[in-house]
């Protein structure tokens, strides 16, 4: 049960950001967002406040933003259409409502449709009851009806589509952008609440009959100096060791003040066909509580992870590991199981890596991901036209098959492995 929450916490959060990164950016666009889903699925709440239905679904493998003008969104009339329409005192359309066949509404005209713009001139045209033809201007915040379902219409300025290349871009990339920023924000708060690492070079123990401990190295030796190499780091240290395997070295430490010289061999050790040094000693980074110093550590981890996720998807690329490597839902649930024994301070290293990862990966030029559409963006600003819609959306009906496929077989995968 404590894994779960912490599973359906950590993917919330993740999800959460990612999708408000989106609706802020349409929000500040004007964009009209009709719903902030988090979830997938049947909806379980939902809490309408504005123009936005806020809504929490069944599923916790994901979540969206719906902005206006986006395929299956809003409702046509047509000719032939009778209708129900409620009138200002202006004489302007405030509510149309569908299938309207008999007088519920005191205030209510029955009108056929003849034309109607919902869009860009608002208005609806058509015979009323006396069989003449009239006309109607609608307002900007006329709400449709059909089937008991309230829907607000969209004007074509405050639909997706209508904006500026950049805003539309600038909308689809703030949902990557907000991971990124999530991870940051997670990673300074590790470092004010746990510490943020000094790294310096201090030996915290000694493994008895290992090189270090044969020449006389103690628990608390500072490490100045390995053959002439400056040491400020505990990854200097680590460097230069694993790169010396067998060899004899000269270890410079400070001891109480003092400069010791050590002299040792450095034991070899083979794995996976590589062969790399160790001198037999561990390490506990001193850890500084600093304000300052955590905003500079959450910016560094965030690049530092950034920059191993690129390297272990190059290597997916270029073949060094396979497809049997990765993990979906199940993979991650187990992995957070685990991850959950160690504290919540690892349980919060997970969620940022975790967020920098759905960052990266919604921004690989693939269909139907956020890389996919600003691809076809840049397409558009090159070109100086869009790339037709229905082509376009044929593509990433394409990729979200192929993406679901993928998902099966990695979810497969991590079946196999976990349970048999």
């Amino acid at each position: 049960m404590q894994t779960a929450i912490a599973f359906i916490l950590i993917f919330g959060l993740l999800v959460f950001f990612h999708e408000f990164g989106h609706f802020l950016f349409a929000k500040r666009a004007g964009i009209m967002v009709r719903e902030f889903a988090i979830g997938m699925g049947p909806k379980i709440y939902g809490k309408t406040h504005g123009e936005t239905i806020y809504t929490l679904r069944l599923l916790p493998i994901g979540g969206y933003v719906r902005m206006a003008g986006e395929d299956m969104d809003g409702a046509e009339l047509q000719p032939g259409y009778r209708v129900g329409l409620i009138v200002d005192e202006d004489n302007e359309v405030k509510k149309i409502i569908f299938n309207q066949n008999n007088k519920q509404l005191p205030d209510l005209l029955f009108l056929e449709v003849e034309r109607a713009d919902l869009e860009k001139d608002l208005f609806v045209e058509g015979y009323d009851e006396e069989e003449k033809l009239v006309r109607y201007n609608v307002a900007r915040d006329c709400i449709l009806v059909e089937n008991g379902k309230e829907t607000l219409i969209a004007p074509y300025d405050r639909q997706f589509n209508a904006k500026t290349v950049g805003q539309r871009a600038m909308t689809i990339f703030a949902g990557p952008l907000f991971n990124f920023i999530l991870a940051f924000v997670i990673y300074m708060l590790i470092g004010l609440i746990h510490g943020v690492p000094t790294y310096e070079p201090i030996i915290t123990e000694v493994v008895e009959n290992d090189p270090a401990a044969q020449a006389g190295m103690l628990a608390g030796d500072r490490v100045v100096n390995i053959d002439g190499q400056a040491v400020e780091k505990w990854q200097d240290l680590a460097a230069i060791v694993q790169d010396h395997p067998g060899e004899d070295i000269t270890v410079i430490v400070d001891r109480n003040g003092q400069q010791v010289n050590l002299k040792m061999k450095v034991k070899e050790i083979e794995q996976n066909g590589d062969k790399y040094g160790q001198i037999g000693v561990k390490y506990e980074s001193p850890r500084e509580f600093n304000p300052l110093k955590s905003v500079v550590y959450g910016a560094q981890e965030t690049y530092n992870m950034t920059a191993k996720i690129f390297e272990l998807l190059g290597m997916l690329i270029t073949g060094k590991f396979t497809i049997d490597a990765l993990s979906g839902p199940v993979g991650i649930y187990k992995a957070t199981e685990q991850v959950a024994q160690y504290g919540f301070i690892n349980l919060m290293n997970w969620a940022a890596m975790l967020s920098i990862n759905l960052g990266i990966m919604n921004l690989l030029p693939l269909p139907a991901l956020d890389g996919g559409r600003l691809l076809f963006f840049g397409f558009e600003a090159v070109r100086g036209k869009p790339i037709d819609r229905q082509k376009e959306g044929l593509v990433h009906f394409v990729g979200i098959v192929l993406l679901m496929i993928l998902m099966v077989v990695v979810t497969w995968n991590d079946i196999q492995r976990f349970f048999f």
